[in-house]
């Protein structure tokens, strides 16, 4: 028997949705993926090889990017946000470690609310995926792990330089217990910032092999204390940072987000489903009245086809693998899906139980009305994968110049 899902406003996407322990009410379930488009204003103009520019606010540019994607009563999620100097991992990313950055910020907040939408700040920490010319420190990591390719460069050339750098060529240095409870608190250093500029709440970011999965990564975390050697011990570091964010700014404002199945900034770590498993279990029975979880689809990833990453998915037993076990888990935690989702293969998933709410990120990128078109059933304008990241000098083209169907 084939099933027909409804579709266009009748789907369940469209459907309301509570966040926040019951405190906030979604109109709908289209949400905006957390996207890094590196589009910040520099801090300071006159940058040299010598003294390199690293802090970057958001100016105009982005405070209009976000203001016209924004929907009454639609999520939105912010690009990973650097709560430290350390943290960040590209140039054009603007952190929220300064006054300067709080205020543009604070505009990006009002224009959203200005429009009735709803947004989550979300906090990011590169760990050992940046270099020392970047940040103007060491990278770090739960271990001393060095890059494994010796020809996997950092996204950017340095300041003055047209040469890419390889990873391998600035090892991360490993976290001491005192470090690791200084970033816990610029983590929570910045989710208050968030919350008195008027963010609605914030979402941590422990995926795609940045610093947190790092520490679950058995590839990259190769401690043997409290914080490694074992895939419980591994999950330690996720605990007391979503434990002491959740006593910062409360518990129901809190949200995170997970890629179990990642292999981004070579996270290649075994044990994906026992770790992820008791990370999960932990979190829900720690904090029941997160706002809400997203996971990445297992399928979805940044550098392989779905055909590489199944060959992957099957050498380690789980090429069926799906998210039903963390969404057994999570039970009544609002439950996200990012990766691929588009307005083909949208329909039927609220519907179905699957998940409660689906995460767009590059079709966001080039429809600003993203919303209403899925809503109208009409046809999607194709996004631009060259003008994805930044910094431009331009910083409007191919960012906030999409037209809207009614522009059009």
């Amino acid at each position: 028997m084939t099933i027909h899902y409804l579709n266009g406003k009748d789907s369940g996407l469209f459907k309301p949705l509570t966040i926040s322990n019951g405190n906030i009410t979604l109109e709908h379930r289209v949400v905006h993926a957390p996207l890094t488009r590196n589009r910040g204003e520099p801090l300071n103009p006159i940058s040299t090889p010598d003294q390199p520019n690293r802090i970057w606010i958001p100016g105009d540019a982005v405070v209009e990017y976000y203001s016209q994607r924004a929907t009454k009563g639609g999520l939105m999620i912010s690009e990973g946000i650097p709560p430290s100097l350390e943290s960040n991992g590209m140039p054009g990313v603007p952190g929220l470690f300064n006054s300067e950055q709080a205020a543009g910020w604070k505009r990006v907040v009002d224009a959203v609310h200005a429009k009735g939408g709803i947004i989550f700040c979300q906090l990011w920490h590169a760990g050992r995926a940046t270099i020392p010319q970047m940040t103007g420190s060491p990278a770090v990591c739960p271990s001393a792990s060095v890059w494994d390719s010796p020809t996997e460069c950092y996204s950017h050339p340095p300041v003055g330089s047209t040469q890419p750098v390889p990873y391998a060529n600035h090892p991360p240095i490993e976290m001491t217990v005192g470090h690791i409870k200084q970033t816990i608190d610029d983590y929570c250093i910045a989710a208050k910032t968030a919350m008195d500029i008027g963010f609605d709440g914030v979402e941590i970011h422990c995926g795609n092999g940045y610093l947190p999965e790092q520490f679950l990564s058995s590839n990259i975390n190769k401690r043997q204390d409290a914080y490694g050697g074992t895939s419980e011990k591994r999950c330690q570091f996720v605990f007391e940072l979503m434990e002491q964010v959740a006593k910062t700014i409360g518990e129901h404002n809190l949200a995170i987000r997970l890629s179990p199945f990642g292999m981004f900034n070579q996270a290649r770590g075994e044990q994906r489903v026992e770790t992820w498993t008791h990370l999960c279990e932990g979190l829900k029975k720690t904090l029941p009245s997160l706002s809400y979880v997203s996971f990445i689809e297992p399928r979805y990833e940044q550098i392989f086809g779905a055909e590489e990453k199944d060959k992957f998915l099957e050498s380690w037993g789980l090429l069926d693998v799906t998210l039903d076990r963390f969404r057994h888990i999570f039970g009544s935690t609002p439950f996200f899906s990012a990766g691929g989702w588009d307005d083909q293969n949208s329909w039927g998933v609220v519907e179905s139980g699957k998940y409660d709410g689906l995460l767009y990120g590059r079709y966001f990128t080039s429809n600003p009305d993203l919303v209403h078109r899925l809503k109208e059933k009409l046809p999607m304008a194709p996004y631009d994968r060259t003008r994805f990241y930044g910094p431009f000098e331009d910083r409007n083209f191919h960012y906030t110049d999409y037209p809207t169907v009614d522009q059009n």
